[in-house]
């Protein structure tokens, strides 16, 4: 299945009827997604839990259409250990206040609306997903596993068209042949693509000269960085090293020891205290509702 321009709400709806399908989402770039989309419509008035209360029905909405085993991974605290290996690499500086307060508001919500959460520290919330995707796909009760998420660095974990990344920004989903399409390397060799072009999100710059479609041809040639000729980098190779290992996620994170305990069944009874001070009732009314269904 290359990219393609489907609906991911459809995508739901279509996968419904196969076995088990695993949805593992980016919690931290759907607030970012949430906070800023309301931002064009407010005109500057942030709602405090704004963000939360848009994030709160996408999963929903996913539930709704079908999702019963659901996993969100969020940056409790934005530094990870790469911090300590690239010292550009991302903070929490520059964020706005109005959207750093709704993270961890965010965590305690989703766990009483009964979705499994994980709050990262030491790592980032791409580990999380990296680590949670390693694990679905080893069992074997699991037929699809979608990552719902943007990241470029989440395109290395993409196994053929059983571990698919999901654009919910473009209306894409992307099997190893899309992104091999989109980037011009194997999934396996996005953290040497990375690290030769850099990722500006994460903070760190690739190697000066070297753009996508060189990176792609280097790649092509050689392999992986550590089969590179002594000549084909020269003294950068250590350079880029370092940033492959920056964008490597780690895929050993222990998040949950059986797929079952993402199923989702239902709100807790915190949820409905959740949704008062969310000052959003009819998300506990929704999540009622798809429980019954």
């Amino acid at each position: 299945m290359r990219a393609s321009s489907t609906e991911p709400s459809l995508f739901a709806k279509r996968v419904r009827r196969i076995a088990m399908i695993v949805h593992l989402i980016d919690g931290t770039y759907e607030l970012f997604r949430h906070f800023y989309g309301q931002r064009r419509f407010n005109n500057g008035q942030d709602k405090p839990f704004g963000a939360v209360v848009g994030v709160l029905n996408t999963v929903l909405e996913m539930i709704e259409n079908g999702a019963t085993h659901v996993g969100v991974a969020t940056d409790h605290v934005i530094e990870s250990f790469r911090n300590q290996l690239w010292p550009g690499y991302k903070t929490g500086d520059g964020i706005e206040p109005a959207l750093l307060a709704q993270f961890h508001p965010l965590e305690d919500a989703l766990a009483a609306m009964g979705v499994a959460v994980w709050p990262m520290i030491e790592l980032e919330a791409d580990d999380a997903l990296a680590s949670a995707a390693h694990s679905a796909a080893a069992d074997g009760r699991v037929q699809k596993v979608c990552i719902w998420t943007p990241d470029k660095d989440l395109a290395q974990c993409v196994r053929g068209d059983r571990v698919v990344q999901v654009d919910r920004r473009t209306q894409k989903i992307r099997d190893a042949a899309g992104i091999r399409e989109k980037f011009g390397v194997e999934p396996a060799m996005i953290p040497d693509f990375l690290a030769l072009v850099g990722d500006a999100a994460d903070g760190y710059p690739g190697l000066e000269g070297i753009g996508p479609v060189s990176a792609a041809r280097l790649l092509g040639r050689y392999g992986p960085l550590e089969s590179f000729p002594p000549e084909a980098l020269g003294k950068r190779r250590e350079l880029a090293l370092l940033f492959k290992n920056l964008a490597t996620l780690r895929t050993d994170a222990r998040l949950f020891d059986n797929i079952e305990e993402l199923r989702w069944h239902g709100p807790t009874k915190a949820f409905e205290r959740c949704v008062i001070q969310l000052n959003d009732a009819r998300l506990l009314t929704r999540a009622l509702k798809a429980h019954r269904c």
